[in-house]
């Protein structure tokens, strides 16, 4: 994305292209002043100006208009007038996209009513402009008593303080403050971001900066006067600060796999927080499948994402073979991979080559696990002893029960009900899946909800992990995150009229044997 302002500077010799976005509502008092403030200094850069005006029913858009017909603005000015009110939220939307199709760097968003001091535009831009920050937030929070002394109600103040210090806390971020409109921003990161799903109401703010938290971009704060103009005193206190907090708790409860919301799925995996996770340090699928493979065995990996399974058990001399359509990274403890389409229930070679068949977390990404189960079955040629080791998410787990009696069945990035998952799974129907398609299940288990990975590996985490586990004694189908299962597969009738064919000849042999030694 960052080609769209690298492509801009260059159309303009270098400078970077910055668009002032005003997002006005019955400003006609104030607009003319607003943009008038806009200083000199910003003629040395590649400054442009856009005034939106929310169908305001005063003369706001006359007023925008005036100011862009008259001689004493001298930045290239446009005024625009939404015929349906958009909303605050609405508003920006529509200038950011503005700012993504017309080629613009960076775009500075003040208000019409000259709540934001335009004066303290250049200093705001400089961080954006030398390629430090991503987003750069003004802040009237930054001094310790500063909003007070400048004028905030006490109320207001306080109202301010406890939401950000909550946000905080929930978000895992240490801004100084959440809800100032004083924000500017690079077009790039703006054209990565599926700003458009946000509200139109006064919580687009929030949102739009949970979406930058979560997609880890670089954010910079610095100090700005206060002052309050009429568009403020729009904002109801109680809801505004309702829908910030819902908003805030909707994004931590999509990093705990417990909701979903397309416009918070931003976060890009990283070395951090990565895609596929190893989870041998508690109880998973991960460390009861180590747990339960013999040393030195033969071990069939299918899906083998990230590797962190074949890593370990290399640690127990096993020889891991890989199955899998793509060989991703990290997969170079393999000893071997084979490419092969899970999804259209290949197993490539004799599967009597193998000790185990690890199926951890992979079935439920297929159309048909029973084509899968059947195809491995008969893959089995030599050998004598196989075990298959499965996991899965278990459907009928304590949340997803209470989503779905609230009328909740939201897929998600990862988890239960992720968006890849095409077939879900109780124990009764896990069970049902294997003994239906010729497996001997040995053992099934629950096991719980993996809290080191959404809390941290803490004491806290251990705790629930304990709670969890004694949870699942009681009602494992209610409070088991996920289902474990280890199984192995009965001879199909390939293999037993080999068997069969196989052991005539050694009979009929033995016979001739015993009838010459018994012969005069």
């Amino acid at each position: 994305m960052t080609a769209v302002g690298e492509g801009a500077s260059a159309a303009t010799g270098g400078k970077k292209r910055i668009l002032i976005l005003v997002v006005a509502y019955n400003a006609e008092r104030t607009i003319e002043k607003v943009v008038a403030r806009i200083p000199a200094s910003l003629l040395q850069s590649d400054t442009e100006i856009l005034i939106i005006d929310d169908c305001s029913p005063d003369q706001t858009f006359a007023r925008a208009r005036a100011a862009q017909k008259s001689n004493a603005i001298r930045f290239p000015l446009t005024v625009l007038y939404n015929p349906v009110s958009q909303g605050y939220g609405g508003n920006q939307k529509i200038g950011f996209h503005y700012a993504i199709e017309n080629g613009f760097d960076v775009v500075a968003l003040i208000h019409g009513d000259g709540q934001y001091a335009p004066e303290c535009l250049p200093d705001l831009l400089r961080p954006l402009l030398a390629g430090e920050a991503d987003a750069v937030l003004g802040s009237r929070m930054m001094t310790r008593w500063g909003a007070l002394k400048q004028g905030m109600p006490l109320y207001k103040f306080a109202g301010n303080k406890v939401l950000t210090w909550v946000q905080n806390r929930v978000l895992h971020s240490c801004l100084s403050e959440f809800h100032s409109g004083y924000r500017l921003y690079s077009v790039a990161a703006l054209a990565a971001l599926p700003f458009e799903r946000n509200t139109n109401d006064y919580h687009f703010d929030t949102e739009i900066l949970i979406q930058l938290l979560r997609a880890r971009r670089r954010l910079t704060e610095l100090p700005i006067p206060t002052y309050y103009g009429d568009e403020i005193r729009k904002v109801k206190g109680l809801k505004y600060a309702f829908h910030v907090l819902r908003s805030s708790l909707l994004s931590r409860a999509q990093d705990l796999s417990v909701l979903y919301q397309r416009k918070f799925d931003v976060n890009p995996p990283t070395e951090a927080n990565p895609l596929y996770r190893s989870k041998f340090h508690f109880e998973s699928p991960h460390r009861l499948a180590w747990q339960r493979v013999r040393p030195g065995s033969s071990v069939a990996d299918l899906g083998c994402a990230g590797g962190y399974v074949a890593a370990a058990l290399k640690q127990k001399h096993c020889r891991v073979t890989g199955i899998d359509q793509f060989q991703a990274e990290g997969d170079a403890s393999l000893d071997e991979f084979i490419q092969c389409d899970l999804d259209r229930g290949e197993f490539p070679v004799d599967a009597g080559r193998f000790d185990y068949v690890l199926l951890l977390d992979i079935v439920e990404h297929l159309r048909s696990p029973e084509r899968l189960l059947d195809n491995l079955r008969q893959a089995r040629r030599t050998g004598t002893e196989l075990r298959v080791i499965f996991s899965t998410g278990n459907i009928a787990f304590l949340f997803t029960r209470l989503g779905l009696s609230l009328g909740r069945f939201n897929y998600g990035s990862r988890g239960i009900l992720d968006l890849t998952h095409t077939r879900l799974f109780t124990f009764r129907t896990a069970r049902n899946l294997f003994e239906q398609s010729g497996y001997v299940v040995e053992e099934i288990r629950g096991v719980p909800a993996p809290f080191p990975l959404a809390v941290g590996d803490n004491v806290l985490a251990r705790l629930r992990l304990l709670a969890n586990k004694l949870l699942i004694k009681i009602w494992r189908s209610l409070f088991a995150y996920q289902i474990f299962l280890v199984c192995k597969p009965t001879p199909s009738l390939e293999w037993l009229l080999a068997r069969a064919r196989q052991a005539s000849r050694e009979k009929v042999r033995a016979e001739m044997a015993g009838a010459t030694a018994h012969s005069p």
